[in-house]
């Protein structure tokens, strides 16, 4: 597996392993599939996880920690804090302020069974606590040993460079895909003028550029994409162009969606290192295949070409979702 930077020194697998799935939001969990799914990650060199401790809440962290106290090879983990919501409720508020951060890492340390977490992002910014002011309490918690490194999440060109006047951030993580290009204006940049590493989450927009709702969607008990506005009849309808022609050129490169989706994301720099979740193995191997896939030029303008003509239809997210997004 190839290996890359984030920020100046955070050495991470090109593709990592988004672990949201495998406690909520996706349907139904298993732990045991869950836990051989990382297992076999390892295997293949991806040794870049990433959870938080709203996940479940708290399941994920937990999950991952039961992992790693099994695995002989040790996973870079990133977490992260921020969001607060109740168990089996999607409402949500934030709390960005240090003693809040303090309290969230030592709950997660906790559970992850780690004495540092290699890489510890604030999840959603709180338009309402000065962003300064938070990356002051997380670098309290680099100093003590807490934490290694300082991330930010769906933040602004403009927050992210008053919180690297504080502290140095080392990676900027947000959705980013072949459907979600917002990044492109000013975020991504940002991290680039300061050196700071991009981790696109949701890199196959959650499921789609893969294809698998070309027929309509069905989702299972527990499926949050039921609710949101891209994955909506109309809208999918509409979209569905965007996944048909990713397609086309998958079949004639001999990938997958999948993979070719995750090569253009890595043909874009080598400070971008994508998160594709997954709770099924066969999944995480074509996911993880994609280091291989190789983009040229007239790929790369064919894609950026036929995306032009095909706007894309639906929020990212309802509106509760679209707290402290872009913040």
């Amino acid at each position: 597996m190839e290996h890359r930077a984030l920020g100046n020194s955070f050495e991470v697998s090109a593709i990592g392993l988004g672990c949201m799935g495998m406690s909520e939001f996706y349907g139904p969990r298993d732990d045991e599939m869950s836990m051989r799914v990382l297992h076999e990650a390892i295997a293949l060199g991806v040794d870049f996880f990433d959870t938080a401790d709203m996940y479940g809440p708290h399941h994920n962290e937990e999950l991952i920690g039961a992992f790693s106290s099994q695995s002989k090879v040790q996973p870079k983990i990133a977490t992260k804090f921020g969001i607060v919501r109740a168990p089996g409720e999607y409402r949500r508020s934030l709390d960005n302020s240090p003693d809040y951060a303090r309290a969230a890492c030592e709950g997660s340390l906790k559970r992850l069974g780690v004495e540092r977490i290699d890489l510890y992002y604030v999840h959603r910014i709180d338009r309402d606590q000065d962003i300064e002011e938070t990356m002051g309490g997380l670098s309290r918690l680099v100093e003590e040993g807490k934490i290694d490194r300082i991330g930010l999440c769906e933040v602004s060109a403009a927050t992210l460079r008053r919180a690297h006047a504080v502290h140095p951030v080392t990676a900027v993580q947000t959705e980013y895909s072949l459907w979600s290009r917002g990044v492109e204006a000013e975020v991504l940049p940002a991290c680039r003028e300061l050196g700071v590493g991009f981790v696109p989450y949701s890199p196959l927009g959650r499921g789609f550029l893969t294809g698998r709702f070309q027929e309509g969607a069905e989702f299972e008990d527990g499926d949050f994409r039921a609710s949101l506005p891209r994955f909506q009849t109309e809208a999918m309808a509409s979209n569905r162009r965007i996944a048909d022609l990713v397609d086309r050129i998958a079949a004639r490169k001999g990938c997958t969606t999948a993979q070719l989706s995750l090569a253009w994301l890595l043909a874009q720099g080598n400070d971008i290192v994508p998160i594709p979740g997954t709770k099924q193995i066969a999944y995480l191997r074509d996911n993880s295949a994609a280091v291989d896939v190789s983009l040229n030029d007239a790929d790369l303008q064919e894609i950026e070409q036929g995306l032009a003509a095909l706007p894309i239809f639906g929020a990212r997210y309802t509106e509760e979702g679209m707290k402290g997004v872009d913040a």
